[in-house]
């Protein structure tokens, strides 16, 4: 019906540019919404008010033009002119059935549309250093990534999904040192490991498989280990200034070849482990993008150089700066350190460009809340190398904060106090932890309530949903026990029957559907496919207690059992998109 209102709004506006009264050079974009009060009609459009200032005009005198000038159509009952110059619709009681036909007509393709046919959008979510399994912080990241990649699929865009491997840097070296020390305690050394060190039980299960698969050859003397490295913070020292040199020195020590074996050991099982996590969450990827792919092939270096020749670098204090703060950022950022290493920021501006290279119209990052100061430098550097930075979007996920009864689970990959995905799943199940996970906008707070997502009651919001799923499925079963069959035409033939307020009510929110999965794509927000689904599963339930669907009369049975099966197919179709299941008993 939107669609059709739009359609009808154009052709008033060709009708009024082709009399004089609107610049031929206008192509406004229409806007109709669904009006909150029934009295103001079922749609309104503020399209008179966009367009009275260019045409020097009074809004309401350009709205009764465009009124005037609507061609007829059969869905329209009424149009009439509110207000400041708002034009509203009002649509033709019998016009509502049509979505019964439409959804029974495209099945799994309703609310399916091409607005973003021809472009090209690439979706990097997670992308966790793999240092250590992935916790309950991360899948919030992956549910919400993995359901605005669907939502775009749903809506037309070209989607590639990605996740960017940090598999080299800082962070990768801590990891290997930290197997290292635990490998070398496994072979009988005593040791104090360091504070700043990776503690979780992961650590020492790679340390075995290094045991396993290299015997001795890479133990050391615990003297020779440790001998003239600085303080650790327990002794009065620094962290971090202690556990670099004990990365020095296992670099030292073990050679390149030793060094990087011991390496590859943590971010092969690490990042297989992540893979298999993610699969089983239902979140899968066109590419997993290797950050050392970057140094390997020259990339950071070629985009460096751009920068250069752009005069966007300068050199201070033995490093070499980028000029952020002339772009936007709040100050100057380092992408070569003084001992001529690169900085993650310089990884991720020769990764930004390479996005661009590879075609992609629009980037979407999905990022931890904490990286929000990430922006503005990642943004100055896409116009320093001359793209276009507008075609990135970052879109902030906070971390969600897990709750045992009244007690709050700390999480710190570091200590390994943490709580994996994995294990969130085994407690409340996929379908619960996706839901939960997206219920609300990716930038607000959320406390994951373990009891409310394990309840089977209707406080729990995805049983609640999958509930009426499930309450649909038990009506069809009992057809055969009634000696009843679905008559499909009979129903279609004559759905006016469903007269009651409550089918009024389920017409209307099944028709708001599609436009639902419209703005949940493009505004990149699919919590608000989780409230119309919550919205639709209320009005269902309500449906189904005041009412008998498998009634005598033959058509009226079938005309309601025409419309669950409407409520059910978009149920299916919206926690697909979601990843969720719909199942049939419950």
């Amino acid at each position: 019906m939107k669609k059709t209102l739009e359609t009808l709004i154009s052709k008033a506006l060709t009708t009024l540019q082709a009399n004089g009264i609107l610049d031929n050079t206008l192509n406004p974009t229409i806007h109709v919404e669904r009006t909150r009060d029934s009295s103001h009609g079922d749609f309104a459009t503020n399209i008179a008010l966009v367009l009275a200032k260019s045409a020097k005009t009074n809004p309401r005198q350009l709205a009764q033009q465009l009124i005037e000038a609507m061609p007829a159509n059969d869905i329209v009952s009424k149009i009439e002119l509110a207000g400041a110059g708002f034009i509203n619709f009002f649509i033709d009681a019998n016009a509502q059935y049509q979505i019964i036909s439409t959804i029974h007509q495209q099945g799994n393709q309703f609310g399916l549309s091409q607005i973003g046919s021809g472009k090209k959008v690439q979706v990097e979510f997670v992308s966790a250093n793999p240092t250590g399994p992935l916790h309950v912080g991360h899948g919030r990241g992956a549910a919400y990534g993995s359901a605005v990649a669907n939502l775009l699929v749903a809506t037309g865009f070209d989607v590639h999904k990605e996740y960017y491997v940090n598999d080299a840097g800082r962070q990768m070296d801590i990891l290997a040192t930290s197997v290292w020390l635990r490998y070398l305690e496994a072979c009988g050394e005593t040791l104090v490991f360091p504070c700043n060190a990776y503690r979780g039980a992961y650590v020492r299960d790679l340390a075995q498989n290094l045991v396993s698969n290299q015997g001795k050859n890479f133990v050391h003397l615990h003297d020779i280990v440790f001998a003239n490295l600085p303080l650790d913070e327990t002794d009065g020292g620094d962290k971090e200034i202690y556990i670099d040199s004990l990365i020095a020195r296992a670099k030292q020590l073990l050679g390149a070849e030793g060094y990087r074996t011991v390496f590859d050991v943590g971010l092969t099982a690490i990042l297989e482990d992540i893979k298999e996590d993610l699969a089983e969450f239902g979140v899968t990827y066109h590419q997993w993008f290797s950050e050392r792919s970057l140094m390997d092939d020259g990339s950071i270096e070629n985009a460096l150089a751009v920068l250069r020749e752009n005069n966007h670098l300068y050199e201070k204090d033995g490093a070499i700066w980028f000029k952020s703060s002339e772009l936007g950022d709040e100050k100057d950022r380092v992408v070569i350190r003084d001992n001529g290493h690169y900085t993650y920021f310089a990884s991720d501006i020769a990764y930004h460009w390479n996005k661009l290279e590879r075609g992609f119209d629009v980037l979407i990052d999905i990022w931890g809340a904490d990286h929000h100061g990430y922006i503005a430098r990642v943004k100055a550097a896409l116009t320093a190398l001359g793209a276009d930075e507008n075609k990135l979007h970052v879109l902030l996920v906070q971390f969600a904060t897990l709750w045992r009864g009244e007690e709050k689970v700390q999480m710190s990959t570091r200590s390994g106090d943490f709580v994996t995905l994995r294990e969130l799943r085994s407690e409340v199940g996929r379908d619960a932890a996706r839901f939960f996970y997206v219920m609300r906008r990716s930038e607000q707070h959320m406390d994951f309530d373990l009891e409310l997502a394990t309840s089977k009651s209707n406080e729990n919001p995805v049983f609640y949903v999958q509930y009426a799923h499930a309450r649909v499925c038990s009506v069809f079963r009992q057809l055969p026990e009634k000696g009843y069959i679905h008559n499909v035409e009979l129903g279609m033939a004559n759905l006016p029957e469903l007269s009651a307020e409550h089918e009024s009510v389920l017409l209307t929110t099944l028709a708001r559907y599609p436009e639902v999965i419209e703005r949940a794509a493009t505004q990149y927000e699919p919590h608000l496919l989780i409230n119309y689904l919550r919205e639709l599963a209320t009005d269902f339930h309500t449906y189904y207690n005041a009412h008998q669907f498998l009634v005598e009369s033959a058509t009226l049975r079938n005309a309601r059992l025409n419309l669950i099966s409407s409520v059910q197919q978009v149920l299916v179709n919206g926690l697909i998109l979601l990843g969720i299941s719909a199942p049939e008993a419950m």
